[in-house]
């Protein structure tokens, strides 16, 4: 069904810029919170103040990881490493404050869930598929609701889970090879779907069925490499194969 090469019986969804246009709002939050931070660190420093790049910079290091990690990721592309000085911000705190700026601008933009993708999973959730979504956001339940998707998933986890359980966070295939064993899936019998570079590579790492790339910003060289088998733009595009 669907297209997919081989028999599959659930799906693992990751939930921004997959299932809900969430994605952008998130860049647009880490460039307010990394801009601040960068413009106070070259006064100090006396270096060039260089800005976060809401597109390039986002995907490569921020985009479907934990908050945290893509702290310390973003920041070591820039040679800075917050854990190891003696300074009065720290990874907790930039990680802390970019939740504030995205719950501000959730509230007053709202969240919408792709059209492509509520069919989708309609269709799935009809053909007696199990469905997991599968997110680093510490903010998942509040975004799903908002979206209007509660109650569409036997299982969830999200960043909130994965720090209880001490999942690592993608690339790892940590939480999406949990999400699969808690509905009782080989992890060959179950599609992920992920927009993110860091995604495919934990889906492919986990050795998932089908690794399904969401190119919604122009990267589907980049989701191919990492190891994703089918690229689409939208997942409507599945219910017409």
């Amino acid at each position: 069904m669907f297209g997919f090469p081989i028999p599959i019986r659930g799906c693992l969804f990751d939930m921004d810029g997959v299932l809900t246009d969430t994605a952008s709002v998130h860049a647009v939050a880490w460039k307010q919170l990394f801009d601040g931070f960068l413009a106070a660190w070259a006064t100090e420093h006396e270096v060039a103040f260089v800005p976060f790049d809401a597109a390039r910079d986002y995907r490569e290091f921020v985009d479907g990881k934990p908050r945290e990690d893509g702290v310390r990721s973003f920041l070591a592309s820039r040679g800075i490493d917050l854990d190891s000085r003696r300074t009065g911000t720290s990874v907790e705190a930039l990680s802390d404050g970019k939740n504030g700026i995205l719950l501000r601008l959730l509230q007053k933009r709202g969240v919408r869930a792709f059209p492509g993708s509520v069919s989708f999973l309609a269709a799935v959730r009809a053909a007696g598929w199990l469905t997991a979504v599968v997110s680093a956001s510490a903010n998942t339940s509040a975004v799903l609701a908002a979206a209007g998707l509660a109650g569409q998933f036997d299982d969830q986890v999200d960043g909130l889970i994965a720090k209880d359980l001490g999942l690592a966070g993608k690339p790892s295939p940590d939480s999406f090879l949990h999400a699969a064993s808690v509905m009782g899936l080989r992890p060959e019998e179950a599609a992920v779907f992920e927009d993110s570079v860091a995604g495919v590579a934990a889906a492919r790492a986990g050795r998932f069925g089908v690794v399904v790339g969401v190119d919604r910003t122009g990267n589907a060289a980049e989701l191919t490499s990492h190891g994703a088998d089918i690229v689409v733009g939208d997942l409507a595009e599945l219910l017409e194969r």
